[in-house]
């Protein structure tokens, strides 16, 4: 980033978007995206949360809701300049066998991880293209390349997330924005907590016996992808800890 990029007026600034921002990867990219040097603006439902990490940073809190065209919508239209979309809002809920599957959680996923990702990468893109130099970086999952007993709604709406994002690439060759898809493995942050609907017991088990990922691993990441010069795209990078050898298999598995 040049020199110009990182002075006080935060009108020569580049901005970074980051949705999903009030815990975990999001708010930990935040951080990383602001060390570089970029004006953040934090988007997510949990306002108190993502303020306080404004504050700190010295970026902008919006409130969004993916899930929510209103909200995406008035979001969008509060930037004038997006330089850097990092797409993290989404999740899981329960892990019930397709035979067993809830609806409503199927359509949770499918809303904040496939439609979510879709209504705020296209309200963005003539943004990212005006700024002569776009990014778009997707956070999916190893759940967005493989199936595993018991998560069916969350592995499909991850392939459905990936394949977006995949689409892009080719849609856009010849236009100003590279795309970059992260797939985490195991990384130990609110995800488990909100799948096991706030059963702490339950989501402390799923990383007994080893060492996971944590947030800041994957904005390590982040913060690398974004340094790249215009010229060079990471089209997918695969981040799981020492430990996971995939989805369903690390060291307390065999």
């Amino acid at each position: 980033m040049s020199d110009s990029a990182v002075v006080g007026d935060d009108s020569l600034r580049k901005v970074a978007v980051v949705t999903g921002a009030s815990s975990g990867i999001g708010e930990a990219a935040a951080r990383a995206l602001a060390r570089d040097g970029y004006h953040v603006v934090v988007g997510a439902r949990r306002t108190d949360r993502i303020e306080a990490l404004a504050a700190e940073i010295g970026g902008r809190a919006q409130r969004l809701d993916v899930t929510d065209d209103q909200s995406v919508e008035a979001f969008i239209a509060s930037l004038d300049r997006v330089d850097v979309l990092i797409n993290n809002a989404g999740g899981a809920k329960g892990v019930a066998s397709v035979a067993d599957a809830d609806l409503d959680d199927w359509r949770w996923m499918w809303e904040t991880n496939v439609l979510g990702t879709l209504r705020v990468t296209k309200g963005l893109l003539p943004l990212l293209e005006d700024s002569g130099d776009g990014l778009i970086v997707t956070i999916t999952s190893i759940a967005a390349i493989e199936a595993y007993d018991n998560g069916s709604g969350y592995t499909s709406a991850k392939h459905g997330q990936a394949v977006l994002h995949r689409t892009l690439r080719p849609e856009l060759l010849g236009k100003p924005i590279r795309l970059t898809e992260i797939l985490p493995g195991m990384v130990e942050t609110e995800f488990s907590l909100v799948r096991f609907s706030g059963d702490e017991a339950r989501a402390d088990a799923v990383y007994e016996g080893l060492t996971p990922l944590v947030a800041e691993d994957v904005a390590e990441v982040i913060s690398f992808v974004a340094s790249r010069p215009p010229h060079v795209n990471l089209d997918q990078i695969r981040l799981m800890p020492r430990d996971q050898a995939s989805a369903r298999r690390n060291i307390t598995t065999g």
